[in-house]
């Protein structure tokens, strides 16, 4: 009754000595369990202490006092001790045994275990688990002789004892091996525990199911591994014995299970095998030789040992064989994590394994016949020795080569190239390494038979050609390729040498080809600009009017390469601009609203994207360049360039200048800028596009059109995006712009040169750089028009005019006109407006006029 009372108080009554309570309570039990055990068959004795434990009827004494037991248990560490002094360990222990070796038939209806034997079971094995936590618990098992024969018993009985015990006894001694003392070490060793443990597992390893040996077997090896900071004497008794031949034919009896069947017994006794390595009296000695060349920062005297070192080389060898015998893709896997693992214990152990029993280079004569998952975890091992250790190991990246030579199966060969490409980018050696080792050159050779095959079915579709992994072993191939040659120019030398460039620039019109093979010829324009030029303004100019992907890319790798002020001169001989203007032409209509032909598919963003990145090219090109702005302006382009700009669709060609109206309110461009992008105010398409492309004209002006950014970059397909496109890519995604979707805002770089609508453009001195971009603004005022929207028409050439006067109103800006025609342009563009006093453009214009006048730049114009 005291007890019922404190149970239901949550232990708030307090008994005046709970120790003494809890010592005598023990002592109580422990001789009702020895009465009832006393003399009787195992069956019998098995029945007697159900009857007694368990709750039935009005003779429920036993499992009262098993219940005070329980609560006492779980006070303090004190009351604990007295427990355990009670002689109740033994008997406990005695009485899980039987539990566990004597099977009874099911005491319910639906065969399961009733509510109250697991009730029963819960008390008793929470009660042990707190006692044999302690050493002094396992301590007192000694002296009754059970521990052993437990032990004994689960390597021997499994497939016999009682299935709802299984799980319970194995918590109970897992809890015992983690207390053992070096008494209990002892004890073990002298009855031959693990002995005759090892040899009943042996039997029962080809009887049961895999995983119900793994889970026997894992109780005998935490004893083994648990015991070893005391005393090493298990793990020798394990080791004379067999044990690891054990655990191998186990292990390897694992092939095939499901995922998490066997689980959580495989990866336990897997893990407990990788902590076994680095159980060993000695420190092993090798003395490897470093083959150089090395990367800058490695230094192996310096690698310093933290004790987590391997010294046992047999448990190593299990975790080995296992991978070299299996090709199940959960062992393979896991036996790599254990290698990574070990790795990352301490450096030092890859060189003590790969010195003394050379794992990975062994592994890597095997791994094609591995899981394609096990391939790939298996390559990023290979990949951490450089990028974690700074390694380069040689001889493995000989064997990896010879597997990418061999071929024979793709997606292995594609996860050792992805590898090597990954270990290029860390450092340039490797550039040097891979190509004395032959790597390059067997690229190369590769990539001329692909671009063959590429060149012969141009135009024809064979079935199986390029698919899948296939497809995917060329790009790599391109990107190792393109890893290779940047940053070295003998790399770039060996594959022009090699004859390469005529057949590289074939996979251009694949466009998940088309970011390694850009790279590789921009590398190519190191040792000759004229070569690169050829290749892509040729590209550009014989793409056909739907490619606008390709033009988009070669333009944008163009851009890059006409960063070098050496490359313009190159572009200039190469006809550079007329092939630039010639993509203009093309796009003759093509923002037309709305609108038609093959141009109603591609969409106009795409078509304003084209011509900006056209006008960035061009500009590129002029930067501070004498020569090109010269043979530009002389050779009339500018003319050519407003030609093509008006032949788009968007601005007006179907007649003279309209019958002028009033203009009910003016508004700068700027306003204009802000309206069209920025707020609600419906604009139609035709004007969006001309303010467009007057906005890129404007920066042109400037000389600032090739530093601008508006479009955000498409994801390249198959891999990652160029290293050449990263820097751009970050801006860009931060402002991204869609002309389809009403009310997007401009990027802040789109107003940067504009500034701030608010003041009306009294912004101060604009240098102009390209004066004739000025004249093509002009040349394209008449054309800002729209049947049906003459007030919005007139309204933006207003601006636009007045635009054209802020960026004469300085004397350095009229100066820099010189030369460039405008007043022709003037008179002969806008030669209405500018005669007809009525017109809303004829003061403004008459403005620019005499600005321009005042500097006498064209003296047989104002004639």
């Amino acid at each position: 009754l005291g007890f019922q009372a404190w149970e239901q108080s949550a232990g708030v009554i307090i008994f005046p000595n709970i120790q003494l309570l809890a010592s005598e309570v023990s002592k109580l039990l422990t001789k009702e369990i020895k009465r009832n055990l006393n003399g009787k068959p195992a069956e019998e004795a098995r029945l007697a202490l159900d009857q007694l434990l368990q709750q039935k009827g009005e003779a429920e004494d036993g499992h009262l006092l098993l219940k005070s037991v329980y609560l006492l248990s779980q006070t303090d560490l004190r009351t604990m001790w007295n427990i355990i002094g009670s002689g109740l360990p033994a008997a406990l222990m005695q009485c899980l045994y039987l539990f566990f070796t004597v099977p009874l038939k099911k005491t319910s209806d639906d065969g399961e275990t009733s509510e109250d034997d697991a009730q029963t079971q819960e008390m008793l094995v929470k009660i042990m688990l707190n006692m044999f936590r302690e050493e002094q618990g396992v301590e007192e098992l000694l002296a009754a002789d059970k521990l052993q024969s437990l032990i004994i018993a689960t390597a021997s009985l499994w497939d016999q004892c009682s299935h709802s015990w299984k799980v319970p006894t194995g918590r109970v001694l897992r809890t015992i091996s983690k207390a053992q003392t070096k008494t209990s070490i002892v004890y073990l060793q002298a009855v031959d525990c693990i002995k005759i443990a090892i040899q009943n597992l042996f039997k029962l390893a080809d009887a049961l199911p895999a995983c119900d040996v793994c889970e026997a077997a894992s109780i005998v090896l935490c004893f083994v591994k648990d015991s070893y900071p005391i005393s090493s004497a298990l793990l020798t008794e394990f080791e004379n014995n067999d044990g690891y031949q054990l655990l191998l034919k186990i292990l390897l009896r694992c092939e095939g299970l499901q995922q998490n069947e066997g689980d959580p017994y495989l990866d336990e006794i897997l893990d407990m095998l990788t902590c076994l390595t680095t159980c060993g009296k000695t420190e092993l000695k090798v003395s490897g030789n470093i083959v150089h060349p090395q990367l800058p920062h490695f230094d192996f005297e310096r690698t310093r040992s933290s004790g987590m070192t391997v010294k046992n080389l047999q448990a190593f060898q299990v975790l080995q064989s296992i991978f070299q015998k299996s090709n199940d893709e959960h062992l393979c896997g896991r036996i790599l994590s254990a290698i990574g693992t070990i790795w990352a214990w301490d450096t030092v152990n890859f060189f003590l394994l790969e010195w003394t029993l050379q794992p990975i280079n062994q592994f890597t004569d095997i791994i094609h016949f591995k899981p394609h998952p096990v391939q790939v975890q298996f390559f990023r091992l290979v990949e951490s020795i450089v990028l974690d250790l700074s390694y380069v190991p040689h001889e493995i990246l000989k064997k990896v080569q010879y597997l990418i030579k061999e071929n024979i199966v793709p997606f292995c060969t594609l996860t050792a190239l992805q590898c090597l490409l990954s270990m290029t980018k860390k450092d340039l050696l490797f550039s040097d390494i891979f190509r004395d080792s032959g790597l390059l050159g067997l690229l190369l050779a590769l990539l001329r038979k692909q671009a063959k095959i590429l060149r012969k079915s141009a135009g024809t579709h064979l079935p199986g050609l390029e698919e899948g992994t296939e497809k995917e072993l060329n790009a790599v191939m391109l990107k190792m390729v393109a890893a290779l040659t940047v940053g070295s120019v003998r790399n770039t030398v060996v594959l022009k040498d090699y004859g390469m460039v005529p057949y590289i620039k074939i996979f251009l019109d694949d466009e998940c080809y088309r970011s390694a093979t850009l790279s590789i010829l921009e590398q190519l324009s190191v040792i000759n600009y004229e070569e690169y030029m050829s290749i892509i303004i040729g590209a550009l100019c014989s793409s056909t009017q739907g490619e606008l992907h390709l033009k988009l890319d070669l333009l944008k790798s163009l851009l890059r390469i006409l960063e070098s002020p050496k490359s313009h001169s190159a572009f200039r001989t190469c006809s550079g601009f007329n092939g630039l203007l010639s993509l203009l032409s093309d796009m003759e209509g093509a923002l037309q609203d709305p609108p038609s032909g093959l141009w109603a598919a591609v969409g106009q963003n795409c078509v304003l994207e084209l011509v900006f990145y056209t006008l960035q090219g061009i500009t590129a090109a002029l930067h501070l360049d004498p020569v090109n702005s010269n043979f530009f302006q002389r050779n009339g382009l500018f003319e050519k360039m407003a030609e093509d700009l008006g032949s788009l669709g968007c601005f007006w060609t179907q007649g003279e200048w309209q019958i002028p109206v009033s203009l009910e309110k003016t508004r700068t461009f700027a306003e204009f800028l802000e309206a069209a992008f920025c707020s609600s105010e419906p604009f139609p398409m035709w004007l969006k596009n001309c303010i467009w492309i007057l906005n890129f004209l404007d920066h042109m002006v400037k000389g600032t059109l090739h530093l601008e950014s508006y479009f955000k970059e498409r994801e390249p397909e198959m891999g990652e995006a160029s290293r050449d496109d990263q820097e751009g890519l970050q801006a860009q995604e931060e402002h991204p712009v869609d002309f389809k979707r009403p009310g997007n805002k401009l990027p802040a770089s789109a107003y940067r040169l504009w500034g701030n609508p608010e003041k009306k453009w009294e912004m101060g001195d604009c240098t102009i750089v390209h004066p004739g971009a000025v004249c093509v603004m002009v040349r394209l005022l008449p054309k800002l028009y729209k049947e049906g929207h003459s007030q919005l028409s007139q309204e933006i050439q207003r601006a636009v005019v007045d635009h054209i006067q802020s960026l004469v109103k300085s004397e350095k800006s009229r100066q820099v006109m010189c030369g460039s025609g405008l007043l022709s342009v003037i008179i002969t563009s806008c030669q209405d407006a500018f005669r007809n006093e009525s017109h809303p453009l004829h003061l403004p214009l008459t403005r620019v006029f005499e600005k321009l006048a005042s500097q006498a730049i064209e003296p047989d114009v104002l004639r």
